[in-house]
């Protein structure tokens, strides 16, 4: 399978440090993103070097590691596997006129990408509610 590199960008009206505390607090995660039921990790918040599981709906656990994080420029990565399948996540976020920009660049094997894609823009939405 042939990696692939996908940008997904949603708006909302969250203020930009809201948004940005929806994703460094891992116990928020279940409450932005519907198919997380929650997240046990080495520490409570976004930090590089961060490992954890995600347990996603179905009963599937997802291992993590935090790569980077940049809380200056609302910015963050991380990797994520299932077996023997790996994608990488960078997340950023940046002020509008009316609130904020969510993106999100998927890099993985092309089949998970574009399957995966366009399932983020609805907790992406989430993200930036009110």
């Amino acid at each position: 399978m042939s990696g692939s590199v996908r940008r997904v960008e949603v708006t909302g009206p969250a203020d930009p440090a809201v948004a940005w505390d929806r994703y460094a607090d891992l116990g928020a995660w279940p409450t932005w993103a519907p198919q997380i039921r929650r997240v046990e990790a080495d520490g409570p918040r976004l930090a590089r070097g961060r490992t954890g599981t995600v347990h996603v709906v179905g009963g599937l656990r997802v291992p993590f590691v935090v790569t980077a994080v940049d809380e200056r420029r609302l910015a963050w990565s991380w990797i994520a596997r299932l077996g023997p399948v790996s994608l990488t996540l960078h997340h950023d976020l940046a002020a509008t006129p009316d609130g904020t920009r969510a993106g999100l660049v998927l890099e993985g094997p092309a089949l998970v990408v574009a399957a995966y894609g366009p399932l983020t823009r609805a907790p992406l939405t989430r993200l930036l509610r009110p």
